[in-house]
């Protein structure tokens, strides 16, 4: 029969035989087709659970060298940073591709020939020696949850073909890399690298890739912070593996076993915790942010505040802020002292508050002053009380020093002196220009600005007022600081580069508070230009500094503004800024400070302000050396009650043979030019003897006897009162105002008088109380016994 049928088959025609081969062939293409539908329709029902890395991973914050400062979980409490293959080192991805699927590259996601040898290892031995699973399908078991049994091994190689059909080899081993798990919470070898080896997977060594590349087959049991001698000879299974395959040359191989297993414990970073915390509200959907923060630094500058703030009571707190001249990049940023301390309000960033700055204004006022051409650094200015406007600012101390230099006046930290320059620029000006350069003042509600403001009167940020600090150094210019690697540089003109060198200069004459006076060389030591401040009622401390490579600013105080009896700048965030200007990096903090083309030096004198004229020795009371700018030498500023009285250099006509004083018509008088310079009247009660006797012009001349009209050149003025003041009782009082007057500069007795009607008469140094009985305009006029005098008028209104 056999015989037959095959006979009768061969008997067939040919075109027979084409005909049934053409529909078998017709029926597999059919059947393919059909299961390849299927299968597509199976992945399209079915399709697997392909995690979006970036939506759903965690957050680290990172040093500029690229080690973990903050850590954030994501959601789910886990501790993943997504990263791409690019950002992982190449040997991490050798060695993963040479321990696990050596054939990861040429499968389809399931790998024929290890399935044949782990049946045959179980057949024969009753036990798999090796496993058949391939990278694709690990990840297959990674994004969703498969059981461990023969119909979930079925399951997995469906959706390792399914991967493989939509991703691409290079996507697949992206989510391996993102999703491996790390023991701990932690999933993805980015998370793995910093959490145990705290650097990122890119900088990975040959022993650290093989390390983590087979960390993820036990997890829990090979952890190396509790397991290292378990994860050790884990590791040495890999580098056995790579060796026998060549992948890695022998010595580096040596070397890597060498290498002990040192791992971190598995806590999450938290360093710069409030940076952090504010760059990442800043962009939330960012995975991995970096800073400029130098890792080292901060941790020592953490370290400080921490040990620093212990010697204070419980609710105080303290911040500190180094930044980087050159490109405004913050190297250490601590915005609490104590981050986490309840008692410390130590989750308050203090570097982004908005407080009261004191007189950290101070430089920024002077280099304006410099700039407009109303001082140069050895100005005479006049610290003693004076009214502006109703507002009578006092020292710290409630000492007053006189005539001053601008330069001293600024190191001193002098209220009225600052005020009275602030009034000329005007407090709408000073406030445009620093707004203008990033440092944004904020006034009470309602409030305008107003002569307070160098005192306190408005509330800044610290990080501002460090970026504004830096122009000292920056040629002027200022800038926002710079917090992220990407912020751009932000620069803005805050004053000219002549006035910035100026202005440093002035500040660094302070020196520091614990140099010693003689027996030791500090000229090697880092140069620093700082100001100190302290808000009303002690609740701001407050220390700035600029060194030539670094500024550093210290807060100290109380988060929730209650007052810290005792607690000043000087005495309390002034050390802890030395300390710190004293840890930075010294490269290049000696480097050379050439003077800008701007700026010049020249000898000039008080009480005129001008330069020093050897024609002239008698014009100069007191020689000093100024720092100009511009090669502008501006006389001592006016007076500001703009009183004819007050002119400095009195010209009159001395006579040739006697040296008494004459008129141009006296009789028999033979007249020469003479002048005399005149220290402000409200320097009066500060100079010497000598110097009081030396303003005092000679007798006049019995030859001009019949002149004694015009004998007089006044020179008094009226202190307690502003001329045009407008007065009125205060809120609740019965009686109109009381006012205290004296009369400065006056000689003998003072004669007081109201509107021409004569009040009372006091001695010249002592000063008179005056209640006011009626309103309206009113005029008061002193006149000494020289026949000095001085008028003003003012108003008195009912409330």
């Amino acid at each position: 029969m056999t015989q037959v049928g095959s006979a009768a088959a061969a008997a067939l025609p040919a075109t027979a035989v084409a005909a049934i081969q053409q529909r078998c062939w017709r029926r597999v293409a059919w059947t393919t087709l059909a299961i390849f539908g299927w299968l597509l329709l199976l992945d399209q029902l079915l399709p697997p659970p392909i995690p979006d890395l970036a939506s759903d991973g965690a957050t680290v914050v990172l040093a500029r060298d690229g080690s973990p400062l903050r850590a954030f979980a994501n959601r789910q409490g886990v501790w993943r940073y997504p990263v791409t293959r690019a950002q992982v080192s190449p040997l991490y991805v050798a060695a993963v591709l040479g321990y696990e699927d050596r054939w990861f590259r040429w499968h389809l996601g399931i790998n024929p020939l290890a399935i044949a040898r782990a049946g045959a290892q179980w057949m024969g031995h009753g036990k798999l020696r090796s496993g058949a699973s391939t990278l694709t399908m690990q990840v297959a078991r990674l994004i969703e949850p498969i059981p461990h049994s023969g119909l979930g091994k079925l399951w997995q190689m469906l959706r390792a073909l399914q991967l493989e059909f939509r991703l691409s080899k290079n996507q697949i081993i992206e989510l391996y890399l993102n999703l491996a798990p790390f023991g701990g919470g932690i999933e993805g070898v980015q998370a793995a690298s910093y959490a145990y080896l705290g650097k990122p997977a890119l900088a990975l060594s040959h022993a650290e890739a093989a390390l983590l590349a087979v960390l993820p087959q036990a997890p829990s049991r090979l952890r190396p912070d509790r397991h290292p001698e378990r994860a050790r000879s884990a590791r040495d299974k890999v580098l056995a593996r790579l060796a026998q395959f060549g992948d890695w040359p022998p010595s580096v191989i040596a070397e890597a076993r060498d290498e002990n297993v040192v791992a971190r414990s598995l806590r999450a970073p938290v360093s710069a915790a409030l940076l952090a915390e504010r760059l990442r509200t800043l962009d939330p959907t960012a995975r991995s942010i970096t800073t400029t923060l130098d890792a080292g630094l901060q941790r020592a500058t953490e370290d400080r505040l921490a040990a620093w703030i212990e010697r204070f009571p419980e609710k105080t707190s303290a911040a500190a802020l180094i930044i980087d001249n050159a490109s405004l990049a913050a190297r250490a940023y601590v915005g609490s002292a104590r981050f986490g301390d309840m008692a410390r309000a130590g989750h308050v960033d203090m570097i982004r508050a908005r407080r009261s700055p004191g007189s950290t204004l101070k430089p920024f006022l002077y280099a304006l002053a410099l700039d407009s051409g109303l001082i140069h650094s050895e100005s005479l200015l006049i610290d003693a009380p004076q009214d502006f406007g109703g507002y009578r600012p006092a020292n710290f101390g409630d000492s007053f020093n006189g005539p001053v230099a601008a330069a001293e006046a600024l190191r001193l930290s002098l209220n009225v002196p600052a005020v009275d320059l602030l009034e000329r620029i005007t407090p709408s000006r000073f406030m445009a220009r620093l707004r203008h350069a990033g440092v944004t003042l904020s006034l009470p509600k309602a409030a305008k600005p107003n002569l307070t403001v160098i005192l306190g009167g408005a509330a800044a940020r610290l990080d501002q007022l460090v970026g504004g600090y830096a122009a000292l150094a920056r040629g002027g210019v200022s800038g926002a600081v710079r917090f992220r690697r990407d912020d751009p540089v932000a620069d803005r003109r805050l004053m000219s580069a002549g006035a910035a060198y100026i202005v440093r200069r002035m500040l660094e004459a302070h020196g520091r508070p614990d140099d010693p006076e003689v027996g030791f060389d500090l000229r090697r030591r880092t140069r620093i230009a700082w100001k100190t401040g302290t808000s009303y009622g002690f609740r701001d401390a407050w220390a700035i500094g600029v060194t030539p490579r670094y500024s550093v600013g210290v807060w100290i105080g109380r988060p929730d503004g209650t007052p810290s009896p005792g607690q000043y700048g000087a005495a309390t965030a002034l050390p802890l800024l030395i300390a710190l200007a004293d840890s930075l990096p010294r490269a290049g903090a000696t480097a050379t400070d050439p003077v800008p083309e701007s700026v010049s030096t020249a000898s000039i004198c008080w009480p005129l302000g001008e330069a020093f004229d050897a024609a002239h020795p008698e014009l100069c009371s007191r020689r000093r050396e100024a720092m100009l700018l511009d090669g502008r030498i501006p006389p001592t500023l006016p007076s500001r009650s703009g009183s004819a009285s007050e002119t400095l250099l009195q010209h009159w006509l001395r006579d040739k043979v006697s040296g008494l004083r004459v008129l141009p018509d006296c009789a028999n008088a033979s007249p020469e030019a003479a002048s005399t310079a005149m220290w402000p009247l409200l320097t009066s009660p500060w100079l010497s003897r000598r110097e009081r006797e030396a303003m005092t012009l000679p007798a006049l001349s019995k030859a001009c006897q019949g002149h004694e009209s015009a004998q007089v050149i006044a020179r008094l003025h009226i202190d307690g009162l502003l001329a045009d003041a407008i007065l009125r009782p205060a809120p609740g009082a019965k009686n109109l105002p009381t006012v205290r007057l004296r009369a400065l500069g006056a000689r003998g007795q003072v004669n007081w008088l109201l509107d021409g009607r004569l009040l009372t008469s006091a001695a010249a140094n002592q000063s008179i109380d005056h209640r006011f009985d009626r309103t309206g305009r009113q005029t008061i006029t002193a006149v000494d016994d020289s026949g000095a005098f001085d008028q003003l008028s003012v108003r008195v209104q009912l409330p």
